[in-house]
């Protein structure tokens, strides 16, 4: 009898703790998060509308749902307010949960009734802020300031709110131009290590034509990922372990002396590797000449 008592009292207890958690869920909700990367990405969409529209410039921020600026780029040829107005429209957008065409048209429209709302401090109603929203949530905004007209700012805006939303990622990709090398300027890259594309138009990749004639250092990408294909030659290749000696050659790159504790494997023609971000990978004992593709994607 004792131990069916206690049994009971397990089961209440259950019950009571799966009431509260229930409770608990009722009163929460998932809180979706704008990262950096998405911050770029929302850029980077823009970006592919004013090559599109041929935008002579513009200025691009984008802000987190607290309205703290993110990410900001700067094309060619913008004013140099640009910056601050982008930033401006972007925080208005987010913090009123709304375009900054509605009170850009409301004060014109309205006259002496809404003009108060121009002294407010930080506040910039001028069309070209549009809100961020994913499923449902707004969880950023993004201005654009300095392109053609205050229409075309809106349109570079509303492409990169539209960032995340099903086929954005397809759209984008259709405003670039195709690439093609021909097979000379293909020999010539390989006669020296050169880069075909460098990813300058907004792409979250790029094309090297690479050559090795003897070991390299070892190499850190933060935000690359190395696709590699061997054309020509043999190498023995180092992954992962520790690097030694390592320091910063550029933006998001690190170089070391060496590599401890790695994975050591041959590689050679036909063979494909790919090397996440943030993994160290060394080169050693390559044939003369080592030929390779490397597409690097971000």
């Amino acid at each position: 009898m004792r131990n069916k008592l206690i049994v009971i009292r397990w089961i209440l207890l259950l019950a009571s703790l799966s009431t509260f958690a229930n409770l608990a869920i009722g009163q929460t909700f998932e809180k979706k998060t704008l990262t950096l990367q998405g911050a770029e990405r929302v850029i980077a969409t823009a970006k592919a509308e004013a090559q599109k529209l041929q935008a002579p410039g513009g200025v691009i921020a984008v802000v987190d749902d607290g309205g703290n600026l993110m990410a900001l780029e700067r094309l060619d040829g913008t004013f140099s307010a640009g910056a601050n107005i982008s930033i401006g429209k972007a925080r208005i957008a987010v913090m009123f949960k709304q375009p900054t065409r509605f009170f850009e048209e409301l004060i014109n429209s309205s006259g002496k009734g809404c003009t108060v709302m121009t002294v407010l401090e930080n506040f910039t109603p001028l069309i070209g802020g549009i809100p961020i929203t994913v499923d449902g949530q707004i969880v950023g905004g993004v201005g654009v300031s300095g392109a053609a007209s205050a229409d075309q700012d809106e349109k570079l805006a509303i492409a990169g709110a539209n960032a995340f939303t099903p086929g954005a990622s397809a759209a984008v990709g259709s405003t670039a131009p195709v690439s093609y090398f021909e097979k000379s300027k293909v020999e010539d890259a390989f006669s020296k290590g050169a880069v075909l594309l460098d990813g300058s138009d907004g792409r979250n990749y790029m094309v090297h034509a690479s050559r090795r004639e003897k070991p390299g250092q070892a190499e850190i990408h933060t935000k690359d990922a190395d696709v590699i294909y061997v054309l020509e030659g043999s190498a023995t290749f180092v992954t992962g372990g520790v690097p030694v000696d390592t320091a910063a050659t550029a933006p998001d790159e690190l170089r070391g002396s060496s590599i401890r504790n790695g994975q050591t494997q041959q590689i050679s023609k036909g063979d494909v590797i790919v090397v996440p971000n943030g993994v160290p990978h060394q080169f050693l004992e390559v044939t003369n000449p080592f030929l390779y593709y490397v597409v690097k994607v971000r």
